[in-house]
C-alpha cells in the first residue's frame, strides 16, 4: 500500500520560495500511470488543486498559480517536491500530496508571515 508523507517549513516569509517534499513509500513514482498531485486548503476554503507530476515526468499546474509553481522529483529518493515562488499570506494553507486523489499524505501546515 502506497504511503505519502509531506515535509517542509511550517513558516515562510512573504516573497520567499516555499518548498515542500512528498516522500513516497510502497510504490515507485515512476511506474504505472499515476498523477502525483499537490493540493492545499486555506482557512475557511475548499481544497485547491495546485499541480501534478505524472509517473512519466510530465507536469501541469493550476493556471492561476502557473507562473509561481514548479514540481520536480528525485527518482532515487522516490519523492517529489513543490516549489511555490513569491509567496504571500494568501498562500497560507494546509498542503497535501496525493496519488490520483486516492492515497493522501497527512498534510502539513504552512504559514506565510513576516
Amino acid at each position: 500500500q502506497v504511503q505519502l508523507q509531506e515535509s517542509g517549513p511550517g513558516l515562510v516569509k512573504p516573497s520567499q520560495t516555499l518548498s515542500l517534499t512528498c516522500a513516497v513509500s510502497g510504490g515507485s513514482i515512476t511506474t504505472g500511470d499515476y498523477y502525483w498531485n499537490w493540493i492545499r486548503q486555506s482557512p475557511g476554503k475548499g481544497l485547491e488543486w495546485i499541480g501534478y507530476i505524472r509517473s512519466s515526468g510530465t507536469t501541469k499546474y493550476r493556471e492561476s498559480l502557473r507562473t509561481r509553481t514548479s514540481i520536480s522529483r528525485d527518482t532515487d529518493l522516490n519523492q517529489f517536491t513543490l516549489h511555490l515562488n513569491s509567496v504571500t499570506p494568501d498562500d497560507t494553507a494546509v498542503y497535501y500530496c496525493t496519488r490520483n486523489f486516492g492515497s493522501w499524505g497527512q498534510g502539513t501546515q504552512v504559514t506565510v508571515s513576516a
